[in-house]
């Protein structure tokens, strides 16, 4: 016995359904749906469009019957903003219909259709009222016309197809977002003159032995790990390294600088906030604890943190649970805690200005890092790591440091750590224009060059001679070097209290036309910790 007319819809239907959901990408599914349906319905093509609505435009994304080269229909059918909201009040209203039954006048139906298509034409949108993202076109065999009953089954197969052009999107989307993440990265590391974030870490074997045996120890536990050290000491390294050597190297690495966030935002950054929570919240959002579920949180100057701030991070070391601002369901992440700070805590616990159960949980296990001058021995493999990162960012010839170099740097106090070594570098590189490094210019801008150097043993034992003249420079050059040394030292921060502008005691709308007068951009001294 034969099955019924119901019965064999139900059939198309389920292998629709399987089909459509078997292929990621809507173009390799295409010509086995438009196999299954030529079955019971006599079509000659199946095409799949896309509807964008910004350009706005419809655009065809898959094709399911063979077709020769020379017939192909046009890929694009370009429609004005009034000829796009007609469509999608049709494809709201959710109806497949006959475009032989529309007048071909309508200029709606006419970019509905793709040029080259000729024959009878269902057409049904796809997507939802809701959400409108593409369009069924079905074309009769030569000849045919299609009945109330081809109508009823295309009407059928639009949620299937619906799902399977979704899902086809959302792949274009993390293709595209995976791209412009490869190339952020990519041009980030070639701003830095890197290769990699795992690069090696200069002084390892010397001046930081003490520090990586430390990493080495913690990285394979969950504790919480607090970095102390100077601005510009690398702390923001040694955190990445105990994540890369950590069991949770496969998940996220986030760092937020507490000191960064306004006080009044504290909380929604940090564990997230409801739609509707306070003023501006217009959708829900996961904060940094979210994100960084499964991987580690780097706290970058947690001792700016506020107090009430510091009640709920207690928690979550504890127990890892916390509270979205303007929910009261908990959520629950796990998440390796590591701190920095160039603070004193211990003095902020004794001043009440943090607290102390907080400050004995994330001082399990310290990590100090030595400022640059106690660790004089890594100046020379330091230099000459970012002379080679120099030439890499400004694209010029490596220019490597002489020994004179070595010993100016040396004899300096580097009161801003590595990354005014890489910064003075980097000064020396520009000045040197790839023919050499000008240490000793890129030294005497912009710090007190008595104060900055220390006496070294040689001149102690021997009477001063007389003070060197110094090259005299144009008026704009010292400025420009001057301006430089203090985005080095504010790490590019032009405005606020720890911003250049303040260092040097001038309006931070005259700095910034200052800089673009002589060509300074702030953003090449913002570098991690």
């Amino acid at each position: 016995m034969g099955m019924t007319q119901e019965e064999n819809l139900s059939s198309l239907l389920v292998e629709v359904w399987r089909e459509a959901c078997r292929h990621i990408e809507i173009s390799e599914a295409a010509p086995n749906l438009a196999a299954i349906l030529a079955r019971c319905v006599p079509i000659s093509q199946l095409l799949i469009r896309r509807i964008d609505q910004a350009k706005p435009l419809l655009e065809t994304v898959a094709i399911g019957c063979p077709i020769p080269e020379n017939l192909l229909p046009d890929a694009r059918s370009e429609g004005s903003p009034k000829v796009m909201q007609r469509i999608l009040r049709w494809a709201a209203d959710g109806r497949v219909i006959n475009c032989d039954e529309l007048s071909a006048a309508e200029e709606w139906v006419r970019t509905l259709i793709p040029r080259g298509v000729q024959g009878n034409i269902l057409a049904g949108p796809l997507g939802g009222a809701r959400h409108p993202q593409g369009v069924l076109i079905l074309v009769a065999a030569g000849g045919v016309s299609f009945n109330e009953r081809h109508e009823l089954i295309a009407g059928q197969i639009l949620d299937p197809l619906s799902t399977a052009l979704e899902n086809d999107r959302r792949l274009r989307e993390m293709v595209a977002m995976r791209a412009a993440a490869e190339a952020d990265n990519d041009s980030l590391l070639s701003r830095l003159g890197r290769k990699g974030l795992s690069d090696t870490v200069v002084g390892a074997d010397a001046g930081l032995r003490s520090v990586m045996e430390r990493v080495e120890l913690v990285a394979r536990s969950d504790v919480p790990v607090l970095i102390l050290g100077e601005t510009g000491t690398g702390k923001e390294l040694i955190a990445r390294l105990i994540h890369t050597r950590s069991r949770r190297s496969s998940g996220p690495f986030l760092r937020v600088n507490c000191g960064a966030i306004p006080i009044e935002l504290v909380d929604s950054q940090l564990f997230g906030h409801e739609k509707g929570a306070f003023t501006g919240a217009v959708e829900s959002r996961q904060g940094w604890f979210e994100r960084a579920n499964g991987g580690t949180l780097l706290l970058d100057e947690i001792g700016e943190l506020p107090l009430a701030a510091q009640v709920r991070l207690l928690r979550i070391l504890q127990d890892g649970w916390f509270e979205r601002v303007g929910s009261h369901s908990p959520v629950h992440v796990d998440v390796r805690v590591v701190a920095a700070t160039h603070r004193d805590l211990a003095s902020m616990v004794a001043g009440g200005k943090f607290r102390e159960d907080l400050w004995y949980r994330m001082a399990v296990f310290p990590v100090l890092m030595p400022p640059l001058r106690e660790r004089r021995e890594d100046i020379p493999d330091l230099a000459r790591h970012f002379a080679e990162r120099a030439a890499v960012r400004f694209t010029l010839p490596v220019a490597l440091p002489t020994p004179e170099d070595i010993r100016l740097l040396q004899d300096y106090s580097w009161p801003g750590n590595i990354r005014e070594l890489g910064a003075v570098i980097d000064r020396a590189a520009i000045l040197g224009d790839g023919q050499r490094l000008e240490i000793a210019k890129a030294l005497g801008a912009g710090t007190s060059h008595v104060a900055a150097f220390g006496p070294t043993s040689a001149e102690l034992a021997k009477p001063s001679p007389p003070p060197a003249r110094r090259e005299i420079v144009s008026l704009d050059e010292a400025m420009r070097l001057h301006i430089e040394a203090a985005l080095a030292a504010t790490q590019g921060r032009v405005e606020g209290r720890r911003g250049a502008a303040a260092l040097l005691k001038i309006n931070p709308h005259t700095l910034r036309a200052r800089m673009k007068k002589l060509g300074i951009e702030w953003s090449r001294f913002r570098e991690s910790d």
